[in-house]
């Protein structure tokens, strides 16, 4: 998992992409679909902590 804020978004930036085009031909309960949503999230929730953490200090 990238630790840099702008690799982090450039990441979430190619979750998103793909699970647009994952989710636009398949439907919403489709195991890949689930799949890259879930990466997507986990991604999105180290950046928050990333950026709760920079707040914090």
């Amino acid at each position: 998992m990238p630790k840099d804020k702008e690799e982090i978004l450039k990441l979430i930036n190619e979750l998103r992409q793909k699970l647009h085009s994952t989710g636009g031909s398949k439907t919403l309960t489709d195991p890949e679909v689930i799949k890259a949503s879930q990466e997507l999230n986990k991604v999105l929730n180290e950046y928050y902590r990333l950026l709760n953490n920079k707040n914090a200090q």
